[in-house]
């Protein structure tokens, strides 16, 4: 019984230090902020496309000038 306890003890311990871990916390963040500017596109898709070709426009209508 005592031995039981001792290793149940010791997976505790192990599952602190992994909760305390922050080693993969930075891919979550950026998986997390991808998914964001993600579903930003898809939200304003058609307002982006717009300012996109008038942005074009307006630089193939200077550098004719050039």
């Amino acid at each position: 019984m005592k031995n039981f306890r001792n290793k149940i003890r010791q997976k505790l311990i192990y599952a602190g230090y992994l909760l305390r871990d922050d080693a993969g916390l930075s891919v979550v963040e950026m998986i997390l902020i991808l998914v964001v500017i993600i579903a930003l596109i898809l939200i304003f898709k058609t307002q982006l496309i717009s300012l996109v070709n008038s942005i074009f426009e307006k630089i193939t209508s200077e550098s004719a000038g050039i």
